[in-house]
This record gives C-alpha cells, sequence and structure tokens, in this order.
C-alpha cells in the first residue's frame, strides 16, 4: 500500500458511530430515538440520506431570514422590507443541504407561501426591529457527566430579555397545551443549556409559529421556566436514549408519524 491511500481516513464503522452517538445529544436527535429508535437508525447510524421536502426547504428559508433579521436587530442596524426579501431570496436559491425535487408550478407557490409568512412576522412586529437580541443562533452546550450522562448540546434561536424563542412552521393553528407537551424536550433542553452558559434562570420560552393559512398568521405559545420535573423528566429520556444505544435498541414504533417518514419502505423491509 503506498504512502497516498493509507493517508486516506476511513469511513467510521457503526461501532464509532455509536461512540460518538452516545458521546453527545441534542433535542432533535433524543426527540427522534424517543419517537421511533429505527428512524434513528437510519439518519444518524446507518446515514441514509433522502431528498429534501418542500416543507422542509420552506422552513428552512424563513428560519435564514428570521436569523438574518435578528442578527441584523444584534448588530443594531435592522433591516429594512426589502433587504429581509433579498436574504429571503437568497436562502431559498440556496441548495447546500440538498435539491428538491418540485412538481410543475410547486415552487413558485411555495416560495412565495414563504415569503408572506416572513412579511407577517415582520409587519407585526412580533420582535421589535430596535430592540437587541441577548443572543441570536448561539452554539451552546453542558457538560452532564455528574449526571452520568452525555454532553448535551443544541443552537438557540434567539434569547430576547432572558427569554428563549424558538421559530417553527406549521401547516394549521397550533393547540397551545398539545404544543407545549409535544415540544417539553426541546424547550427543556434549551433551558438547561442556557443555564449552564449563563448560571441564570430562563425568564421563560416563547414558541412562534409562522402558520401557513391563506391568511397567513403568527401563534405565540409562551411558557414559564422549566420547572424540576421537567428537568426530571429530560434526564431521565437521556437515561434511556443512553441505555438504548449501549445496547442497540433499534425497533420500529409504528403509528400516525409513520404516514410522513422518508424511511417507510427502508422500515417495511426491517426484520
Amino acid at each position: 500500500m503506498n504512502a497516498e491511500a493509507s493517508s486516506i481516513p476511513k469511513e467510521p464503522g457503526e461501532k464509532d458511530i455509536l461512540s460518538d452517538l452516545q458521546r453527545t445529544v441534542s433535542a432533535s436527535r433524543l426527540g427522534l430515538f424517543l419517537q421511533c429508535r429505527l428512524k434513528f437508525y437510519f439518519r444518524y447510524v446507518l446515514r441514509l440520506t433522502k431528498p429534501k421536502t418542500p416543507s422542509l426547504h420552506l422552513g428552512s428559508s424563513v428560519h435564514a431570514v428570521l436569523k438574518s433579521w435578528n442578527k441584523a436587530r444584534w448588530l443594531q442596524k435592522p433591516l429594512t422590507l426589502k433587504q429581509a426579501h433579498d436574504a429571503y431570496t437568497t436562502a431559498w436559491a440556496d441548495t447546500s443541504e440538498g435539491s428538491v425535487t418540485w412538481e410543475p408550478g410547486e415552487e413558485d407557490d411555495e416560495k412565495t407561501t414563504g415569503w408572506r409568512l416572513v412579511d407577517t412576522y415582520l409587519r407585526e412586529s412580533h420582535v421589535p426591529a430596535e430592540l437587541k437580541p441577548d443572543a441570536v443562533e448561539v452554539s451552546v452546550q453542558a457538560d452532564l457527566r455528574m449526571h452520568g450522562l452525555p454532553k448535551l448540546i443544541g443552537i438557540l434561536d434567539l434569547v430576547q430579555r432572558g427569554e428563549i424563542i424558538d421559530y417553527k412552521t406549521a401547516s394549521t393553528t397550533p393547540n397551545s397545551d398539545k404544543v407545549i407537551h409535544t415540544t417539553e424536550i426541546q424547550t427543556s433542553a434549551y433551558a438547561i443549556l442556557y443555564r449552564h452558559n449563563t448560571g441564570q434562570q430562563e425568564n421563560g420560552m416563547q414558541l412562534h409559529h409562522l402558520v401557513k393559512l391563506k391568511n397567513p398568521k403568527v401563534v405565540i405559545t409562551t411558557m414559564p421556566p422549566m420547572s424540576q420535573q421537567q428537568e426530571s423528566r429530560l434526564y431521565r429520556q437521556m437515561e434511556s436514549y443512553l441505555n438504548g444505544l449501549q445496547h442497540g435498541q433499534f425497533v420500529p414504533s409504528p403509528g400516525m408519524h409513520c404516514a410522513s417518514c422518508e424511511f417507510f419502505n427502508e422500515c417495511r423491509k426491517w426484520h
């Protein structure tokens, strides 16, 4: 074997990947593991890739322009609506995370829908342009070894006046009680990350849903600071994650969520 060939890095094997996954965990990874362990295995262990969906592309484009909007506020140089539209156009054209296969006429419709969401959000001033954020799109981590748990990692969309704010796009109007429950892993993880990195308790959390209706609207769900019970629940869920990875417990969890799963065909072949 020549020196050039021996210098080519080897692709990590399943054992190495599983070892890495046990060292760190994010809210999205934990949530997927608890939803369906086999889907987690396909995505994070086998690393199967699938085409980007139209809804995911719309959501990431909306998120990108709101990120630009908030970073400009942090610099105290708020964007004009035209600058925000330019940022949205640039984000929409970005295919670095994978291209989308569109039906005839679909892309123009979805692009218009996404901008109407952004336009509605900014015009209604849900986050005042002149108010400087505490933090925008900041990568943070929390060392939880004292609890016998992996390192928790994540990115906070926006922190404003001590409140953690997260953006989401939705096709239907969210129910506040259900949203608080279904996003608890994420919001609790963000609270822990905030506390570990600031030494302070968050003032609360907000979910800003941009809803894709004929007349777009913004629904804000406000939550109090994380409770001790919620913190304990998250730690127990992380223990389940760690135990499942250590024992290779990757089994399917059939349910309503299967209808939109990109790994449906792979799951049907599982035995």
